[in-house]
């Protein structure tokens, strides 16, 4: 059982890979592998501190270079007391995979122009050009200023962005914390509890959500790489907005470079009276469109609800981990902490597969002959109720979903128009349009739907991409 723990992913290879965390009494600084065809889990140390590796810690980050097969690991929370028993550097390990060996790459980042000792923070890999982005995180003091319930923190507690090139072992600051520039960009504000990302395409980091102090950020923006600018996307004034969710702090994060789409599985967010509320929530944002989508909401708070569900949903939690193989589009969540109305279990160790099942071009095609049939039936039924009725009988059956009860249920249900009144079925504009094939524009409509019709059975190339924005959980 733990949070705080970090989790990457080699898709090429289908391996996972765990390290550290916390188990509510102490750090952990075991290291382990999930063979994905297998299904087995592996340890591969049970301390990585005796073997040259990182010691045991929480609340740090990896990231994982798919083309040199290397783990990076940065960061970790230390509690007042041990800071001051041992020296505040951030130290700097790489775990090459092939080797199965740990080498220190630094023991104090600061000491090369990177990052202090940061907690909180996000980093992301560009293994095209072997170079990781730092943004954010806490900056860990020995001194009383590094209170972390101070409600205006002391300058330069949170970390800036750096970039760390790895051919040359070096550290860049590009941006400061809330610096702008004297060009007029956009600054950044620094925070803890965020999401970064990196897309290769377009050569962007997206960042969102976070807090700073006692201020709970919900806004998204993106950093071009290139050329330093940033674009806000969501700039967090608009509460409470339903198309677009509550970006608070400890929501997890991943992106699908070929499909342009940034996933986020809920966390720990506030709401109206400043009450700490963790929900289950699943949204994908479409780049390319600039939309959210919610493809999953469950909002129980009742434990007994989430005892009975605990074999088929995972519980709404926070400091869990959560990774994307963008190839065979899965998602793979473990562990967190379900929050302070579950004591009882206060870190959990489950371990959970989540796939977004997309309607194929066939199921696409039948769902608008369906829909365009319905609207012919009831048009057909304000007026001439057996040609209506043979109509449901025939071609409307034909693209009717049995299998799907509501769809069923819906379809059963479409005979009662046969019985109503016209004026309660369709508009009025199309009461005095008798059904003749007389009538020109009797005759315009038919046309039109048997037009839509051919051309909604005309075999489509499968292979192309599906519309964005469709999904099944």
């Amino acid at each position: 059982m733990r949070g705080g723990h970090q989790m990457c992913i080699d898709p090429d290879a289908e391996m996972l890979y765990l390290l550290g965390g916390w188990d509510g009494k102490s750090d952990l600084g075991d290291f382990w592998s999930y063979d994905i065809n297998s299904n087995r889990w592996n340890c591969i140390s049970a301390d990585s501190s005796k073997e040259d590796g990182p010691s045991p810690r929480s609340c740090f980050k990896l990231c994982i270079d798919t083309n040199k097969k290397q783990i990076y690991t940065l960061g970790r929370y230390m509690d007042s007391n041990m800071r001051k028993l041992i020296p505040l550097k951030s130290d700097f390990y790489v775990y090459d995979i092939e080797a199965n060996k740990w080498t220190l790459i630094c023991d104090d980042t600061a000491s090369y122009g990177g990052p202090r000792l940061i907690f909180d923070h996000q980093m992301c890999m560009d293994p095209v050009n072997s170079v990781i982005y730092v943004f954010g995180g806490r900056i860990l003091f020995s001194g009383p200023s590094d209170s972390l319930t101070d409600e205006r923190p002391t300058e330069g507690s949170f970390s800036g962005l750096y970039s760390y090139h790895i051919p040359t072992n070096t550290w860049t600051l590009l941006r400061p914390d809330i610096e702008a520039t004297a060009n007029g960009q956009q600054s950044l504000k620094a925070r803890i509890g965020h999401s970064m990302l990196f897309h290769p395409g377009n050569r962007k980091l997206y960042i969102f959500g976070g807090q700073r102090g006692k201020e709970c950020l919900s806004d998204f923006f993106s950093y071009d790489l290139d050329t330093g600018e940033v674009e806000i996307i969501l700039d967090g004034f608009k509460k409470d907005d339903p198309g677009a969710p509550c970006l608070g702090s400890t929501q997890r994060a991943t992106i699908d470079p070929e499909l342009n789409e940034i996933h986020v599985l809920s966390g720990m967010s506030k709401d109206k009276d400043r009450k700490e509320g963790i929900k289950n929530s699943f949204w994908v944002y479409y780049i390319e469109q600039k939309r959210w989508s919610c493809v999953y909401k469950n909002e129980s708070c009742d434990q007994v609800y989430w005892k009975k569900q605990q074999h088929y949903e995972p519980c709404p939690r926070y400091a869990h981990q959560l990774v994307y193989d963008h190839i065979n589009k899965k998602h793979y969540l473990f562990g967190g902490n379900p929050g302070k109305s579950a004591m009882s279990k206060p870190r959990l160790d489950d371990f959970w597969l989540l796939t977004l099942r997309r309607p194929t071009n066939e199921q696409l095609l039948r769902r608008c002959l369906y829909l365009l049939r319905k609207t012919k039936f009831l048009e057909m039924a304000a007026s001439s109720p057996l040609d209506a009725l043979k109509f449901l009988q025939t071609e409307m059956t034909q693209v009717v979903d049995h299998s799907n009860q509501q769809e069923e249920s819906e379809f059963q249900q479409l005979t009662c128009n046969l019985f109503k009144a016209p004026g309660s079925v369709v508009p009025a504009h199309l009461l005095n349009v008798r059904a003749s094939e007389d009538n020109p524009a009797f005759c315009n409509q038919d046309r039109a739907f048997r037009y839509f019709s051919q051309f909604l059975s005309r075999p489509h190339d499968s292979a192309k991409k599906e519309p964005p924005g469709l999904f099944i959980v």
